[in-house]
């Protein structure tokens, strides 16, 4: 029996009228690869687009369901940026990433339909049967295992709200199952040095051990960034759902896509033509099995992942009716991890996480004690206004010699706002070390929902700046093809 919400809580979201009309596309792509299979090389793709459908109309169904029973259990919390003191449903993360996992065990026949359509034995001796992959079955299992771990312990954190110290090794344990497949399969730990260190390190140096720790520390950074970028309705999805799509889109680089090569017009510059001829070919993999096999790995965890960080946004979305919890946190942290790991792209993973790395670094005097901290480092509510200040940290004695050179060097790259005491100069306040306090020291004061634009506004010239890197500046430092 459904609860309805309580007073203090807003009226859940209604869903959209054309919500059910999604289903038959979802459909058509699961019942397509039966009656008129694709291309083989790009085995499971129309599988993965009906499942991200389904796990978008699933979230989006699912959430609002599951919410009352949230709620009858004690996971609610007060959303502070609203005047009214709404009391919302959180822990709600939980929906999508149980969905997301459940599809994709469904999924795990689809890449290997190629394969489990053949027989285990030849009929004829001369022609040996196609030799099942068994290497990709156990990473994608062991993919799927991290993810199980990662959404169970996020949402153990969110029941037993885990101090931060206890929180970093949460990601390493999910990340075991991944390490050790990568281990089995003999993965490289090889890595190709930048040109200026190559006299001193040589072109290529064997990580070893050092590899496998820079992986579980991809897996924590991962989790934790989206974690710590926070607080305003939207962004914790509204970022996930970004750096998904730039992943995705950074996948189709790398695969034969024909569509854009039958859209030119007859008009369009023989350049481009080339360009769309080229992509049809092959794109960036240029013919390489291995890239685009990588590539589309990525893909079968990546559109999923979409479709469920779409399908939470539509409740999280100012004004949030749901909070999701730090169990989408971990679990969405995680699937990135999986595939910037495993398709071996972890460096251009980074590449979309420089929001996220900007906001680590500026916070880290305060997550390593060099400055003050407070639980909640969320912008200040004016009740009058509505409108939003960035949060003060305040100093009733001087603070140290240190934390005041940190705080004035800050201040002098206008990273933060400082309050100096008129008699004696010396800081008695200063902006919280965020990337939000950072738009709200320039912008402010914002609406919230304004800011939550902003900040994925920032997400989004994040990825701009990522493509035009990697496929811009990467020259500069490395030579050879860079695919």
């Amino acid at each position: 029996m459904t609860v309805p919400p309580p007073p203090t809580a807003p009226p859940p979201r209604p869903l959209p009228r054309w919500f059910l009309a999604l289903l038959p596309l979802a459909l058509s792509q699961l019942i397509q690869p039966i009656f008129a299979p694709s291309d083989k090389k790009l085995s499971g793709l129309e599988g993965t687009f009906g499942f991200a459908i389904l796990a978008f109309l699933g979230t989006l169904w699912g959430v609002p369901k599951i919410a009352g029973e949230f709620w009858k259990a004690g996971m609610r919390g007060r959303d502070l940026l609203k005047r009214e003191g709404w009391v919302i449903p959180e822990s709600l993360g939980l929906v999508p990433s149980t969905l997301y996992i459940l599809l994709l065990f469904l999924f795990i026949p689809f890449p290997f339909a190629e394969h489990l359509s053949q027989p285990l034995r030849s009929a004829d001796p001369s022609t040996p049967a196609i030799p099942f992959p068994h290497h990709k079955l156990s990473e994608y299992l062991s993919a799927l295992l991290s993810l199980l771990t990662a959404t169970l312990l996020g949402f153990l954190d969110d029941v037993f709200d885990i101090r931060w110290r206890y929180k970093l090794p949460i990601p390493i344990i999910a990340s075991i199952p991944l390490l050790m497949v990568y281990w089995a399969e003999r993965g490289g730990t090889d890595v190709v040095m930048p040109i200026p260190l190559r006299p001193y390190l040589g072109k290529i140096v064997s990580l070893g051990p050092l590899y496998y720790l820079y992986m579980s520390l991809l897996s924590t950074f991962c989790t934790n960034s989206i974690n710590i970028l926070a607080g305003v309705n939207g962004i914790e999805v509204g970022q996930a759902l970004i750096i998904a799509l730039s992943v995705a889109l950074n996948d189709v680089l790398y695969l034969p896509v024909r569509w854009p090569l039958a859209l030119l017009p007859a008009s369009a510059p023989q350049s481009l033509r080339e360009l769309a001829q080229e992509w049809a070919r092959g794109g960036l993999a240029r013919g390489s099995v291995e890239l685009w096999e990588r590539h589309l790995f990525s893909l079968y965890f990546m559109l999923p992942l979409v479709g469920a960080a779409l399908g939470l946004l539509y409740h999280n979305w100012y004004p949030a009716r749901v909070f999701p919890g730090d169990t989408f946190c971990y679990f969405s942290g995680m699937a990135f991890a999986v595939t910037g790991i495993l398709s071996h792209f972890s460096k251009t993973l980074l590449l979309f996480f420089l929001p996220q790395i900007f906001n680590f670094l500026l916070s880290a005097p305060q997550l390593f004690g060099l400055v003050p901290c407070p639980r909640h480092r969320l912008p200040r509510l004016d009740p009058h206004t509505s409108l939003l200040h960035p949060s003060m940290t305040p100093f009733p004695r001087p603070p140290p010699a240190h934390t005041a050179l940190i705080l004035r060097l800050l201040s002098l790259l206008k990273l933060t706002r400082l309050t100096h005491d008129p008699h004696t100069g010396h800081i008695t306040s200063a902006t919280n070390l965020t990337l939000v306090s950072v738009l709200l020291v320039h912008f402010g004061p914002l609406r919230e929902e304004k800011l939550a634009r902003l900040v994925l506004g920032c997400q989004v010239l994040g990825s701009v700046a990522a493509f035009a890197v990697r496929y811009g500046a990467a020259w500069a430092v490395y030579d050879g093809d860079r695919r």
